[in-house]
């Protein structure tokens, strides 16, 4: 008995520790931020300074959209639209899958289908210009740049654009050199753990964390997720990968209660089509 005590002392340290120590690279860090409007406005100001954007009217975090009925979901980490219908779509990616570039398709493809609603022309698209903007930890493409950025544009003349109103941007927090993305280059610092808090963006995302952290009743929650997917985990190690996914379902279900949003987590977490993740709450 003296002995589990002391085990579950040392995890709950443990679990102190990690959220104190917990980075704005931290998906779900990042995610509690930018539930600040004023931060997530300035992110997009620094992230994309030639839009001038001046005013966000939407502003959601962990946004769910569901496409077709047998297709997957996605979540976004930030999902945002200015005064000017333009939607940007944030997320926070410090491992590489490896898949960046799929991923940031099929972005773009479920935020037309979020969009486009049954009977809608074509054309309302054209009054929602789409960014995704990624910031990595790692350099997907390997050029040492802070930023990259695509358009679809044609092979004969690339000044040419398909002028389809689709944008990826990827920000890459490992480069040495920040010239051509000045204006985030002190947030992507940040990602690495080098705070420049001359910087008006870095110090009030600093202190919005700090804020967070002091907060028993998100630490709370963190807490005890942390725990008892740690459990899950342990079980799924002992009886399989069924086990794994229904005791995950069933932690998750205490958190989410939205049906839709539930299965289409287990998809994303597990790569499971839709009717078999359904089989896990049901």
């Amino acid at each position: 008995m003296k002995v589990k005590l002391q085990s579950k002392t040392t995890m709950i340290k443990g679990l102190i520790s990690k959220w104190n120590n917990l980075k704005i690279s931290n998906d779900v860090m990042f995610g509690m931020v930018m539930e600040n409007r004023d931060i997530c406005l300035k992110l997009i100001q620094c992230a994309v300074p030639e839009l001038k954007v001046t005013k966000i009217e939407l502003n959601e975090t962990q946004r769910t959209i569901n496409g077709p009925i047998d297709a997957r979901g996605s979540r976004f980490d930030v999902y945002a639209q200015d005064e000017k219908g333009r939607v940007f779509v944030i997320e926070m990616q410090v491992a590489n899958r490896h898949n960046l570039p799929y991923r940031l398709r099929y972005y773009q493809d479920q935020i037309d289908y979020d969009l486009l609603k049954v009977g809608d022309d074509y054309d309302k698209l054209s009054g929602y210009p789409t960014y995704v903007i990624i910031f990595c930890d790692f350099d997907y493409y390997g050029r040492g740049w802070s930023k990259y950025s695509f358009q679809c544009r044609c092979d004969r003349d690339p000044k040419l654009t398909a002028d389809d109103g689709q944008h990826k941007v990827i920000f890459n927090a490992k480069a040495n050199d920040f010239h051509d993305s000045i204006e985030i280059g002190n947030f992507l610092k940040l990602m690495e753990n080098q705070p420049v808090m001359e910087d008006p963006l870095v110090s009030q995302v600093v202190q919005e964390m700090e804020r967070i952290k002091q907060d028993p009743e998100r630490r709370q929650k963190f807490m005890s997720y942390e725990m008892n997917l740690m459990d899950a985990r342990a079980e799924g190690r002992a009886e399989g990968r069924k086990k794994t996914i229904k005791a995950t379902a069933q932690l998750l279900s205490e958190y989410e209660p939205d049906r839709e949003k539930l299965i289409h987590k287990l998809m994303d977490k597990f790569s499971l089509g839709y009717d078999e993740a359904k089989q896990y709450i049901e």
